[in-house]
């Protein structure tokens, strides 16, 4: 099958989700790098206010559109980043966050197929459920809940791996996959149930910081900067498909991170214990071996400066609606 260059100087970018948290850094890395770049998004969880700054780039264009539908469109890459990733967003309309995994990356991947392009799809450590293997490596297969109140979400991003392999297998599409772990930076909504949004939101407003469940459960957190690299070096590498975990391998419990934003902040916030969510699970931190190995890639903004590099970006939120 002809796949287009994708090592020619400027290419023309699709990047679905594009007004959303990662996908508008990614937009904005694009343009940086001279490439033209169309930022498709249904807004709802995208935000206008994330893009406005590149509106005037001419080579920028916003599409809204809903990836569950078809579209035709000429292009030399798809970063594949619509659906919502909180579980306040992707809970709200369960079956829509299925459709959007599922029917979204069908109508992607058919784009691909038609236009020639490569592919690169936004999965996540979320297939990994609540994990029995620690740290995890691609090679592990998950241990995901189908009928909880997350599998809208966990079971339609495994579906759509299953696509993106299954498209590179039948019809030579040229597919990538990553598996991206918790990631945090500027641009996340105050209202998006992350933790590191909720902590920080919580914190500079002085109101008890909410942790469920005793605190000890462990993530790692990826700066924004970070994830976009490492996006780029996996579109850029030929004949590696992955999929390949994403994240900051340095992981914390729950508990220090809330202590750490509070001690930045300087807030005389409370900490407070609540009931842990249905199938939360316990510990997640990736096995970057692979990243490492293939694309030569690990994470350089460790956790402090990542705050103090996203806690202006919420000062200035609050401080604007009050």
């Amino acid at each position: 099958m002809l796949v287009r260059n994708n090592n020619q100087k400027q290419k023309r970018v699709l990047v679905t989700g594009g007004a959303g948290f990662i996908g508008s850094f990614l937009c904005e890395r694009l343009l940086k790098s001279g490439h033209e770049v169309l930022c498709l998004d249904n807004f709802f969880t995208g935000q206008k206010e994330n893009i406005r700054h590149l509106l005037e780039n001419s080579n920028f264009e916003i599409i809204r559109h809903d990836i569950t539908l078809p579209i035709i469109l000429e292009v030399d890459q798809i970063f594949n980043f619509a659906c919502p990733a909180s579980p306040v967003h992707y809970q709200y309309n369960p079956i829509k966050t299925l459709k959007t995994n599922i029917m979204g990356t069908m109508n992607m991947l058919g784009l691909a197929k038609r236009a020639k392009a490569r592919i690169l799809h936004a999965s996540t450590s979320e297939v990994y459920g609540d994990p029995k293997e620690h740290p995890q490596p691609e090679t592990y297969w998950g241990h995901v809940n189908p009928i909880g109140i997350r599998s809208c979400y966990d079971e339609g991003k495994r579906a759509a791996e299953t696509l993106m392999m299954d498209y590179h297998r039948e019809n030579l599409v040229d597919s990538k996959i990553i598996r991206i772990f918790n990631t945090y930076g500027p641009r996340m909504q105050i209202d998006d149930g992350r933790v590191v949004s909720n902590f920080i939101v919580q914190a500079l407003k002085g109101d008890d910081i909410t942790i469920y469940g005793d605190g000890s459960q462990s993530r790692s957190f990826c700066y924004v900067d970070d994830l976009v690299d490492v996006i780029l070096l996996m579109m850029g590498k030929d004949n590696f498909i992955g999929p390949v975990n994403t994240g900051n391998p340095n992981e914390f419990t729950i508990l220090f991170l809330a202590e750490k934003i509070l001690d930045i902040i300087g807030s005389k916030s409370k900490i407070k214990f609540g009931e842990l969510p249905s199938d939360d699970p316990t510990q997640r931190q990736p096995d970057i071996s692979l990243a490492r190995r293939e694309l030569n890639w690990e994470p350089v903004i460790q956790l402090e400066e990542g705050l103090k590099k996203t806690i202006p970006y919420f000062e200035n939120i609050l401080s604007s609606i009050q």
